[in-house]
């Protein structure tokens, strides 16, 4: 690339969020567009950003990525909060968002041990439910939700973060286990067949670029596999810092999981620049740690030094997916921009992160650029002769 690209790519991406630029004006660049014969590139948003309240952030949403996540509205907590009753309204901005700005929407997620109500788990009388009871109830769930979005959704999260994050078992000790067993994936993925034949369908899961919960997550997905269970692909979450994980471990995660066959998915990026005690990789939203001042240094501004790290890791994460662009088949950041990021109170609420490619103000930041540089250099690298 040469010396004037990245000055073209600031110009292009001035024009594209309609800031002022002074220098010659050239075709408009967004990551959407800049990755296009890539993969799709998308983002995870609330339905408050989209429903009128924020027009900034529509604008941006809408421009910059090709696809949505919704980040909470899918869940269960939020569509189905009581037996009997379900709630659409901010599921169905999503839809109509999604359609009105030909995006492909992704939906999160249809089995998984948080975010459900504590009804779901319990029989009539109060005391758990009976493994026949709770099977009822995640079929008539997936029926009643993956059919209303049959037209709507590209595909699903069908379970969420099934895997153990220690010990000698392979699935995590969730209510969904305990009550109908091992196999609980297994329906969860038929059922959802059945009600969007047409969807894909992916298992998610965070910490695989660990290499004990990548293999476990290999063994989970063949025994799936070779049990004719309809899964076609595979999402790994990738909440990372600025120097954790190693890239090796990035690529060979995505390496070791496109061998089975599966698509394979970055579903929930960001760049997490604050320091930490320890939990690399432990993204359970359960997780708290106590507050300290000195982990929460850059309240008021991130320093320039720290905004060239994690430029330079995003350009090195994009470079892998790039690379990669065969197997991987959607990279989504987790968060439109740093002041909506979850990391902002996850592990210790209350701090302000910086983990994204866009500001608080919904401006650029060098990550930013540094990722388009990133799908420019490709581009220019097909077209040289």
């Amino acid at each position: 690339m040469n010396p004037l690209s990245l000055s073209r790519l600031v110009v292009m991406a001035c024009l594209a969020w309609s800031l002022p630029a002074t220098h010659a004006v050239e075709p408009q660049a967004t990551l959407r567009s800049v990755f296009a014969d890539d993969f799709l590139v998308g983002v995870a948003l609330g339905s408050y950003q989209i429903n009128g309240r924020v027009p900034k952030a529509e604008e941006v949403a809408a421009k910059q990525f090709s696809a949505i996540t919704p980040e909470n509205e899918f869940k269960w907590q939020a569509l189905h909060p009581a037996p009997g009753r379900y709630e659409f309204k901010s599921a169905d901005v999503f839809a109509n968002f999604a359609k009105a700005h030909d995006m492909k929407l992704i939906g999160h997620t249809l089995v998984w041990h948080s975010q459900t109500p504590d009804w779901v788990f319990k029989g009539d009388d109060g005391k758990p439910a009976t493994r026949e009871q709770l099977l009822e109830r995640m079929r008539e769930h997936i029926r009643t939700v993956a059919d209303r979005y049959k037209d709507s959704v590209k595909g699903w999260d069908v379970v969420n973060e099934a895997l153990s994050d220690g010990g000698p078992e392979l699935l995590r000790d969730s209510p969904w286990r305990r009550i109908i067993g091992d196999d609980f994936l297994d329906h969860a993925f038929r059922f959802a067949r059945e009600a969007a034949p047409n969807a894909e369908l992916y298992y998610n899961d965070y910490g695989l670029e660990d290499p004990r919960k990548r293999r476990n997550c290999v063994t989970l997905l063949k025994g799936m596999i070779a049990r004719g269970v309809p899964i076609t692909g595979v999402g790994t979450q990738s909440h990372f810092s600025l120097d954790r994980p190693a890239l090796s471990e990035i690529e060979k995660t995505i390496q070791d999981l496109s061998t089975l066959g599966l698509k394979v998915m970055v579903t929930e990026l960001d760049v997490d620049v604050l320091p930490a005690r320890g939990g690399f990789g432990n993204a359970d939203i359960n997780r708290r740690e106590q507050a300290d001042p000195a982990l929460d240094p850059y309240k008021a501004v991130l320093p320039d030094e720290v905004q060239q790290k994690q430029a330079k890791r995003y350009a090195e994460l994009f470079d892998v997916y790039l690379r990669h662009r065969k197997s991987v088949t959607r990279v989504t950041l987790w968060g439109l921009n740093d002041g909506f990021s979850w990391l902002n109170h996850f592990p210790i609420r209350g701090r302000t992160n910086h983990a994204l490619l866009i500001d608080r103000a919904m401006l650029p930041k060098p990550a930013f650029f540094a990722v388009l540089k990133e799908g420019q250099k490709k581009r220019e690298e097909k077209k040289a002769p």
